[in-house]
């Protein structure tokens, strides 16, 4: 069968997305091989890629997300292939494309934090309606959790038999620590002047991207209660783009509670200084109100990270109840005691990292490309079955 997938976010500059299709794709080949694939991207990933054989095509889209030319220029494109099945792996599909298809909604989280850049009427319009349609269209729909699962259920009325839950995996070059660089010398290498170096004392890690439901700012309040109440001496660590947009609240809040000579906004980091972040981090912080999967408490449970996390939407699921400790997002004070706990309770912080190790094993993106490619064959079996002879 002749299956496309639309890798225009295969990139890690696109966060969990990007890590997904490049998962996805590069498993899949590892493991099929009998189906034709047809992968549509845009620059310069197209340019990069190299098919790993004559089963693998690539075709340059060069489509940008959410743009017009998604819901024409490229229905064109896909249509031209006559594709057996397609598989769009964000919301964003054409809605005229009728073929089979299977769609991956990864989190609904404009439906509920629609944040500060979708504020015109006509974007949220235009949000509802791609992806109600995407949804309607598929024959079948990936959800990345249980939580996303409900909310598809819940909020556009997908029949639960359409929707089939594949959670990510982490990869493993997430791990613990195994030959511990002197901190004088990892911190030349990551941070040079005139950079701060966290490694000189204990320090909290962030670590993604800085929009309105990612709760940065309680998580700076929860860091000043540390500061002042518990007489924490560490560091906030804070990963990730320094958005325009947000950062004024978020820096703000920082300057406003006199923390900016222990807060560290480090921007966008490569994954070695990513992991090494999170393999000598205190405690990862993950404050999220809304998450569709949540990657990153998992990739810091793989690196022997003890996590303090959010107990709402997926975080708890995903997680594990046993293996983190939850704290309520939107109370700071809360937020602060359970970190808090971490750092002081020796007993607490060596049950949470081992059992951590263990929750991962849970978790692999081999898993989840085996059962994507089983749904897959669910849909052409049944679509070809309800074919007229």
């Amino acid at each position: 069968m002749k299956i496309g997938i639309d890798c225009r976010m295969y990139s890690t500059r696109f966060t969990g997305i990007g890590r997904y299709v490049f998962e996805l794709t590069r498993n899949l080949f590892l493991i099929d091989h009998k189906n034709e694939y047809v992968l549509f991207f845009n620059g310069p990933e197209y340019e990069k890629f190299t098919p790993p054989n004559n089963r693998v095509t690539k075709i340059k889209a060069g489509i940008r997300h959410y743009s017009v030319g998604e819901q024409t220029k490229f229905l064109k494109i896909l249509n031209a292939q006559n594709l057996d099945l397609m598989h769009f792996t964000h919301f964003n599909a054409p809605i005229f494309y009728k073929k089979p298809s299977v769609v991956t909604i990864h989190d609904l989280t404009l439906s509920f934090f629609p944040g500060k850049k979708m504020t015109s009427m006509l974007h949220r319009a235009a949000y509802h309606v791609t992806i109600k349609n995407a949804v309607k269209n598929a024959k079948k729909i990936i959800a990345v959790s249980n939580n996303t699962k409900r909310d598809l259920e819940k909020l556009l009325k997908t029949p639960a038999e359409k929707i089939e839950v594949i959670y990510e995996g982490v990869d493993p070059a997430f791990k613990p620590c195994d030959r511990p660089e002197k901190p004088e010398k990892s911190s030349a290498k990551l941070f040079p002047p005139p950079q701060k170096p966290p490694f000189d004392r204990p320090y909290l890690l962030y670590t993604g991207v800085w929009r309105s439901h990612k709760n940065l700012v309680n998580l700076i309040k929860a860091f000043h209660i540390l500061k002042t109440e518990y007489n924490y001496e560490g560091r906030l660590v804070i990963t990730g783009r320094h958005d325009p947009v947000y950062a004024h609240e978020i820096v703000g809040e920082t300057l406003s509670l006199q923390l900016e000579e222990d807060t560290l906004f480090t921007g966008m980091v490569d994954e070695p200084t990513l992991i090494q972040l999170y393999q000598k981090a205190q405690v990862y912080v993950f404050p999220s109100l809304y998450e569709g999967f949540g990657l990153s408490p998992l990739e810091a449970m793989q690196c022997g990270t003890p996590v303090a996390a959010s107990n709402s939407s997926c975080v708890p699921e995903i997680c594990g109840k046993e293996n983190a400790l939850f704290f309520d997002p939107k109370n700071p004070r809360d937020m602060a005691e359970k970190i808090f706990q971490i750092t002081s309770e020796k007993s607490l912080r060596e049950k949470l990292i081992s059992n951590g190790l263990m929750r991962v094993k849970t978790f692999s993106w081999e898993k989840m490309a085996k059962e994507t490619l089983n749904l897959y064959s669910d849909v052409l079996t049944n679509t070809h079955v309800a074919k007229p002879h």
